[in-house]
């Protein structure tokens, strides 16, 4: 770009030069100084025929070295080339004389030099053409080297110029047009347009693109999303990791069978998968995992550790993450529907810490709700689709909608209790998809495009696959155990009447000493304290009326709030025949689901996406008036009033959870065979001795889930007379080789005096291991 500019100054340079030898543009003043005797008329004119014949020999000298330049360089040299013809141009036509010479110096604005050689006497006018004759040779000579010197640089440079970009020169280039001489002999400037061009952009190494890509990395908005989600799960179930080895949450009872769950799909599938649904509990029957849900999703993380204490710690570290993964899911969720970071923080603060769900603690596969939102939030990704900008065909993705259903399949693999009624809204929404793909695809060719039909078609094969696989087991349970399945009558005792939904737990910190009046007309509490916020009903109110989504939105949300809602009333909505008691009669499965209440799940998420709009239209509205301030960003006051409601959420949350110490592991239990039985035996009892098996997993009688099968009842009947005769002889015909007897448990029990009789008569072996009996049979 230099050379070429400097060959375009020099050609205008040598034509106006040439302009001012001839007369063509000289003004008046050009002639005005000019005197009789000073030059005449002929011997300026014999000194312009002598420029013209200079300048003749300059045009042919310039023609060569423009002809050795053009084989020299194709491109960029012959530029440079033009340069310097138009440069010896120039010097031959500074020899035209004192007129010519006062004619370019007025051209340029130096009017009293041109005077001042005008005034001058015809023999020093000879004189100085005489001078101007061989400093113009010398100029030529010298642009001649130039001109050879610079084709010898261009030739060896060539290879390098062609290879660099077209719109850069090499610095070596750039220096050479800097230190050639213009027509005048002076330097040339500095291309001035230069500082207005883009700076080249640095070569980086891997090192530093690595760098950079993890800088990247680390401060994105779901990075650091992930890690306020893991920080606020572990401040808001404190002190659930402050003694993780050793307690568990709310009690030890339903976390110890879900602890030991954890830990038997972990090592079944290790040692032998094949007898994944037929765990060492409940002896002797099979199908025993399948007597509750199994959080089978898990499995990975049952993988590590082995014994009662990596189980607590397990199922410690799972409770924290659940909630992490449950804020994470609702957040994602309501950003990708058009919310607001802290409107979707609002959202999946209120999700996961709504206080009926902190009754819920000592229930896993409940609070393992994140992946509904999250699956929900990865499939309106996939299809483009948001509440406040409708759908956008461009955002489409198959690759999210599949993932979308690979997290749905997840979510399914953790239980049935939440997994069903998720399944069944899957089923509806790809139901009004299909019809919609039928309505549209008369207007819009191909809507969805086929590789997203084809995602969804792979996707939902998978999760239907999972759900087959996981629910052929639970029919065979209900086939074996007609118990197992529930009844309205069971379904009404566990309907919550309407002022649950304004009754907070026990394990609120902030309602649940406030509610306790309320809490003790509610026929059973744990499942009918169903308060989800009182600050998120009024974030949600107002999203009825101020919100970024649109209004006909707003109605289909209320309308899912009052619909779950009436679902999570059971039998007390008008007897429930149209609502609950439909799907409980037609739905495959829907009959296995004992607890109505649980539906408040989804009437959470939705009042908290109807929160999330309201907070996302103040957030809007306070950046509106900040625009008006000077500067025109939001005070240190404003920004504590968009973060005041998800404060007030988070508040609402807190838990006052107890966190009982789990019960030591005896020695027997490490020492001692299957098949056995440990005394005394119930359904709160048996769950810690579950726990206790995970160091060996010995087949034993004990066992814990939602029912009791009849063998194991038959069992426990049996033996209250334990150690007599008819006892021992039914454990021997079961296959019970020891019976293990808990000393410090047996007060209060049926088995109360059982260590008192004697066993001489009976063939049996009694030993005492640490604080427990063994009987030997």
């Amino acid at each position: 770009m230099t050379a070429e500019k400097s060959g375009t100054t020099g050609r205008r340079s040598g034509a106006e030069t040439r302009a001012d030898g001839s007369g063509a543009k000289n003004g008046p003043d050009d002639t005005a100084g000019v005197r009789p005797g000073n030059g005449s008329p002929d011997e300026r004119a014999s000194g312009a025929d002598k420029s013209g014949e200079d300048d003749a020999a300059g045009t042919a000298t310039g023609a060569g070295t423009a002809k050795r330049t053009r084989k020299a360089r194709r491109t960029g040299t012959a530029k440079a080339a033009g340069a310097a013809s138009t440069a010896d141009k120039t010097s031959a036509a500074g020899k035209v004389g004192p007129a010519g010479k006062a004619g370019a110096s007025a051209e340029t604005g130096n009017e009293d030099e041109a005077r001042d050689v005008t005034g001058r006497n015809g023999d020093a006018g000879e004189d100085r053409v005489t001078v101007a004759k061989a400093g113009a040779r010398d100029r030529a000579d010298a642009a001649q080297k130039d001109d050879t010197t610079e084709n010898g640089d261009a030739a060896k440079k060539d290879d390098a110029v062609e290879k660099s970009d077209a719109g850069k020169k090499d610095d070596a280039a750039e220096k050479s047009d800097a230190a050639k001489k213009d027509g005048t002999g002076g330097d040339k400037p500095a291309d001035p347009w230069s500082a207005f061009g883009p700076a080249p952009e640095p070569v980086l190494g891997r090192p530093r693109r690595a760098v950079r890509a993890v800088g990247r990395f680390l401060v994105h908005e779901w990075t650091l999303a992930v890690v306020a989600a893991l920080a606020l799960a572990a401040a808001m179930t404190w002190p659930t990791l402050r003694y993780p080895w050793h307690t568990l949450p709310q009690d030890y009872w339903d976390p110890s069978l879900q602890a030991w769950q954890m830990a038997w799909s972990g090592h079944i599938l290790r040692t032998n998968p094949a007898q994944l649904w037929h765990s060492n509990t409940f002896y002797p029957e099979n199908w025993s995992f399948a007597f509750s849900d199994t959080l089978l999703g898990y499995a990975p993380a049952g993988l590590i550790g082995v014994g009662p204490e990596h189980a607590v710690l397990r199922y410690n570290i799972m409770f924290v993450l659940a909630h992490a993964l449950a804020a994470f899911g609702a957040y994602a969720l309501a950003r990708q529907l058009g919310a607001g970071r802290i409107g979707g923080a609002v959202a999946g603060a209120s999700f996961a810490y709504a206080p009926w769900l902190l009754a819920q603690a000592g229930h896993l596969h409940i609070l393992s709700n994140g992946g509904i939102p999250l699956a929900l939030a990865m499939l309106a990704r996939g299809h483009g689709w948001s509440l406040r900008y409708g759908y956008r065909p461009r955002r489409r993705h198959a690759g999210w909608a599949f993932a979308g259903w690979l997290v749905a399949a997840w979510q399914l693999s953790l239980g049935f209790g939440i997994g069903l009624p998720f399944a069944y809204m899957l089923a509806g929404v790809v139901l009004v998809s299909v019809v919609l793909w039928f309505v549209r695809r008369r207007r819009v060719k191909r809507p969805f495009g086929w590789r997203l039909v084809l995602a969804d078609v792979l996707g939902g094969l998978v999760f239907a696959a999972v759900g087959a696989a996981l629910a052929g087991p639970y029919f065979r349970v209900a086939e074996l155990h007609p118990n197992a399945e529930r009844t309205i009558g069971d379904i009404g005792l566990y309907s919550p009447p309407a002022s649950g939904f304004f009754t907070a737990p026990a394990e609120s910190r902030i309602w649940g000493g406030l509610h306790e009046g309320a809490r003790a007309v509610l026929p059973w509490h744990p499942e009918m304290t169903l308060l989800p916020g009182f600050v998120l009903y009024a974030l949600a109110a107002g999203g009825l009326f101020f919100s970024v989504w649109r209004v006909r939105h707003r109605i289909f949300l209320l309308a899912g709030v009052l619909v779950t809602m009436a679902l999570a009333m059971g039998t007390r909505f008008f007897g429930g025949r149209f609502t609950y008691v439909p799907l409980f009669d037609y739905l495959p499965g829907w009959s296995g689901l004992r607890t109505p209440g649980r539906m408040m799940l989804w009437t959470t998420l939705l009042l908290g996406l109807l929160a999330a709009g309201a907070v996302t239209a103040f957030c809007m509205r306070v950046r509106e008036l900040a625009a008006e301030r000077v500067p025109p960003w939001p005070g240190p006051w404003l920004r504590l009033a968009t973060l005041l409601p998800l404060a007030l959420v988070l508040v609402e949350g807190l838990n006052a959870t107890p966190q009982p110490v789990v019960p030591r592991q005896p020695a027997a239990l490490r020492t001692v065979d299957g098949p056995m039985l440990v005394l005394p035996s119930s359904q709160n009892l048996d769950q810690p001795v579950m726990l206790w098996s995970t160091d060996r997993f010995q087949p034993m009688v004990n066992g814990g889930s939602g029912f009791t099968p009849r063998s194991q009842a038959r069992i426990r009947e049996a033996t209250v007379s334990f150690p007599d005769y008819a006892s021992v002889d039914y454990l021997r015909q079961i296959g019970v080789k020891n019976v293990v007897v808990l000393r410090d448990e047996l007060e209060g029990t049926p088995w109360e005096g059982m260590l008192d009789r004697p066993v001489d008569a009976l063939g049996v072996a009694r030993e005492q291991v640490g604080e427990a009996v063994v009987f030997r049979l």
